[in-house]
C-alpha cells in the first residue's frame, strides 16, 4: 500500500487546532477523509478553521477545550465519542511559549502557568484519549504529541519550556510501551522553527534573518510539512512505529554548521 486511504472516516481530535501547526494538521487530515474535532480556547479562530475545512469538503466539528482543566478535556473526548461513537487518534498540539530568561527569573506563578499547559495538557489529552480509544476497541489506535525540539536539546534561558517539552518527549516513550499490545501507536514529533502566526508583522527580512541561524537550509518550515508527518503516523503505513521521537527542523537539531568555503564551488553552475 503506496496511499492514505487507510485513515479514511477515523475518528481523530486535534487539540489546539486553530491556528499554525494544529490547523494544518487538522486540514490535512480532514483533506484525506478523516473525521476531526478541532478544539482550541480560540474560540473566533477555531470556527474559521472549521468552516475553511467545511468548505473544502471536510467533516470536522469544533468543541472549545482549555487542555489544563480536566473537566472540559473530558468533556472534548465525551463530545467526540457522543458525535461519532467512537475515537481512533488524539494529537495532542496546543501548547504555549515563555519569555526567555535565566531559570531563576521565572516566578512560580509564570511555571506553573506554563506546565499546566505544555505537560499537565498532554497527559489529561493523554489519559482520557487513550481510555476512549481502548473503550472503542479501535484497531489502529494512535496518539501523536507535538513536543519540539526543545524536548530532546537543552536551550539557555528557556528552562521551563525546555522542561515541559522533555517531560512530553518521557510520556511519549512510557506510553508506547503501556499500549503497544492494545494497538495504539504513541508517538512524538519535535519541530523546529517554523512559518506560523507567532511571527506577527515581522518583515520578511527578519523572517529571512532568522531562517539562516535556525535553519541549516535556509528557510523556515511549513507548518503543513508537520501535517503530512502527523498523517503518515495516522495512517496503517506507521504501525510499526512507536515510542519515536521525531525531529522535523532541517537537520538543526543534529549539530552545528561550520562555514566553509568550496574548493571547488563550480560544481554548482
Amino acid at each position: 500500500m503506496t496511499d492514505f486511504s487507510s485513515v479514511k472516516d477515523r475518528i481523530v481530535i486535534v487539540t489546539g487546532a486553530a491556528d499554525g501547526l494544529g490547523k494544518a494538521i487538522a486540514k490535512c487530515y480532514s483533506g484525506n477523509g478523516m473525521k476531526v474535532i478541532v478544539s482550541d480556547v480560540n474560540v473566533e479562530k477555531g470556527t474559521e478553521t472549521v468552516l475553511e475545512i467545511k468548505e473544502q469538503g471536510g467533516q470536522v466539528e469544533f468543541f472549545s477545550a482549555d487542555v489544563s482543566n480536566e473537566k472540559q478535556v473530558k468533556e472534548l473526548i465525551s463530545f467526540a465519542i457522543k458525535k461519532y461513537g467512537r475515537l481512533d487518534g488524539i494529537v495532542n498540539n496546543a501548547g504555549i511559549s515563555a519569555d526567555n530568561r535565566p531559570l531563576h527569573e521565572y516566578s512560580l506563578d509564570e511555571y506553573e502557568r506554563l506546565m499546566s499547559i505544555n505537560l499537565k495538557g498532554v497527559f489529561l489529552g493523554m489519559k482520557y484519549g487513550i481510555e476512549a480509544i481502548l473503550k472503542s476497541k479501535s484497531s489502529s489506535g494512535f496518539v501523536i504529541n507535538i513536543a519540539s525540539m526543545a524536548g530532546i536539546e537543552g536551550n539557555s534561558a528557556m528552562g521551563t519550556y525546555v522542561g515541559s517539552k522533555h517531560g512530553v518527549v518521557g510520556f511519549t516513550k512510557t506510553a508506547a510501551l503501556d499500549y503497544a499490545k492494545y494497538n495504539i501507536t504513541v508517538n512524538a514529533i519535535c519541530p523546529g522553527t517554523f512559518r506560523t502566526s507567532i511571527w506577527g508583522d515581522a518583515s520578511e527580512e527578519i523572517i529571512q534573518q532568522y531562517a539562516n541561524i535556525f535553519s541549516p537550509n535556509g528557510r523556515l518550515g511549513d507548518p503543513n510539512e508537520v501535517g503530512y508527518l502527523t498523517l503518515f503516523l495516522a495512517s496503517d503505513l506507521a504501525r510499526y512505529i512507536n515510542g519515536a521521537v521525531i525531529p522535523i527542523d532541517a537537520g538543526s537539531g543534529v549539530g552545528k554548521v561550520t562555514p566553509v568555503k568550496w574548493e571547488h564551488p563550480e560544481i554548482l553552475d
